[in-house]
């Protein structure tokens, strides 16, 4: 067996690497607000920046909810949370009712073609808290063209699509499949997603 050297000696001798001193989990991801969520994501949340991708059924299966108790924490940070091409009117009392400051809420109504491109420049900016947008239509180059951005620009971005995407690959940091009351995990960068859904309690 060989001899037993302290780790101090080999350091100091620099016959080992240190690598950088890694920074707190809590500066790379923002709590979801949903404890069973975030038990299982590695850093116990949302990334602080990247896209997060929720595939749904139909539009208000609970995805707003969701993400909400993260954007109302962000909503904080005055600087703006921006809606790419809502499916439908955002409700302000429930955005307000859930902590959001509406102050911070700003949306963009463009066409498919454009809602991309916009989501892309918003998320790019860095003056964003958080990017939402509804894309009807999505392939894997500018859904990755969205996570670069999202990464550049230090920003948080959510895409919420239909279900039937998850058949196809994706780029982003999170994907999440969400319905009746239970989000699935499909990928998460950083760990393995659970085997099994979690259920949690959303309000639709």
């Amino acid at each position: 067996m060989g001899a037993v050297v302290a780790l101090d000696r080999l350091l100091d001798g620099r016959q080992v690497w240190r690598g950088p001193a890694r920074q707190g989990q809590a500066s790379d991801h923002l709590a979801s607000g949903h404890p069973a969520l975030d038990a299982r994501l590695p850093g116990g949340g949302w990334p602080a920046s990247g896209l997060c991708e929720v595939l749904q059924a139909a539009p208000g299966v609970g995805e707003l909810a969701l993400v909400w108790p993260a954007l109302a924490k962000l909503s904080q940070r005055e600087r703006p949370i921006v809606l790419v091409a809502p499916p439908y009117r955002p409700h302000a009392p429930a955005w307000a009712a859930a902590g959001l400051d509406l102050a911070q809420l700003q949306i963009i109504h463009a066409a498919p073609k454009q809602a991309l491109w916009a989501t892309e420049q918003c998320l790019r900016s860095a003056a964003c808290a958080a990017v939402l947008c509804w894309p009807q239509q999505a392939d894997d180059r500018a859904l990755r063209r969205l996570q670069v951005a999202a990464d550049s620009g230090q920003c948080l971005g959510f895409v919420f699509r239909e279900a039937r995407a998850a058949r196809n690959p994706s780029p982003a940091s999170l994907r999440l499949q969400l319905d009746h009351g239970q989000v699935r995990v499909l990928k998460c960068r950083g760990g393995l997603p659970p085997a099994q859904p979690l259920p949690l309690a959303i309000a639709h």
